[in-house]
């Protein structure tokens, strides 16, 4: 029997071994290197976002994620101690509205000054290129296999001492609300979520070119097993797989044309029937990115972070009650 206990202590002990850390490299940016990057012209646009980043650190990651190493970023405040996190999930494919420092160029989005926006008020801000995007190994599956680079991020922040792993949020825009939907179905580490201009049913296919250029070409055998494979990425199929202890926010405009308001209101519908707590916030002529209601938008996302993250708020009675 002795015997016996040794060798699942040694086994256990093998596999702790073996698995090993996730994070294979941590770099923190210094921003006076990247002045040297951009024309004189562009030294004063410079400048005015780094000004913007001060109290913020920023730093590179490199993870492992099914043997593949994937690129990350984050943003904390650098006032020591630990944050809840807010772990952001990006929109787009491949590489377009992939996560670069600042250039903006090419449809990138620039994550020092967006996950900075959020950091300022008290959160650590972390978001990775799917495997087959930006500086990560891999081929990307559009809500298929990557989805694991996203819940092998949440493993990963065990290994970073500044995150409060006891509060984690999510955030997710177009197709990032796509991956968080998955992420909430799969993963007991979420406490809160927001989503806007949400993907929840691919079987829409309310515009033809996202099936001939994205589905198509990135979904692994995508003509044999069409309906089976986007009902798997689709959350109004997975709706009941949703924690009941998570609360959702679900942001969206009615002039969205590259999303329709319908993904979020009839996952607003599934997530009635099944009590699980969610506010939906639908706005008038926004569009796709909410541009023309940014500060309301944020205010929103903020707050609901704030109150299910930070101050650890009650959550709602979902039950039907009431006079």
């Amino acid at each position: 029997m002795k015997k016996f206990s040794f060798l699942i202590l040694v086994f256990i002990g093998f596999s702790a071994i073996a698995q090993g850390p996730l994070i294979i490299e941590k770099k923190k940016i210094n921003w006076e290197d990247y002045p040297k990057l951009y024309a004189n012209k562009e030294e004063g646009v410079f400048k005015e976002k780094i000004s913007f980043l001060e109290g913020i650190d920023m730093y590179e990651i490199t993870y492992m994620s099914d043997g593949l190493k994937i690129q990350a970023f984050a943003a904390m405040p650098n006032t020591g101690g630990t944050y809840p996190v807010i772990v952001f999930n990006r929109g787009g494919n491949r590489d377009f509205n992939q996560l670069t420092l600042f250039d903006r160029h090419n449809y990138n989005y620039p994550a020092a000054i967006g996950f900075s926006h959020m950091a300022k008020e008290g959160y650590l801000v972390i978001g990775c290129n799917y495997r087959g995007s930006g500086q990560s190994e891999g081929m990307e599956e559009f809500g298929g296999s990557d989805v694991n680079d996203v819940l092998n991020l949440l493993d990963a922040l065990d290994e970073i001492p500044e995150a409060d792993t006891g509060r984690i949020g999510m955030y997710g825009w177009s197709r990032g609300s796509m991956m968080t939907y998955l992420a909430m179905a799969k993963s007991d580490k979420i406490k809160a979520a927001v989503t806007g201009a949400g993907v929840s049913d691919l079987t829409l296919l309310d515009r033809i070119e996202m099936e001939t250029r994205v589905y198509a070409e990135l979904i692994p055998n995508y003509w044999e097993n069409r309906e089976e494979e986007l009902k798997k990425r689709s959350a109004v199929f997975f709706a009941d797989q949703f924690k009941k202890d998570v609360p959702l926010l679900i942001l969206h405009g009615n002039s969205d044309w590259r999303v329709n308001v319908s993904h979020s209101l009839n996952l607003a519908l599934k997530l009635d029937k099944f009590r699980v707590p969610y506010r939906l916030k639908i706005y008038e002529g926004g569009d796709h990115g909410l541009s023309t209601f940014r500060e309301d938008r944020h205010k929103e996302t903020m707050s609901w972070f704030e109150r299910y993250l930070k101050n650890d708020e009650v959550l709602p009675n979902m039950e039907h009650h009431g006079s």
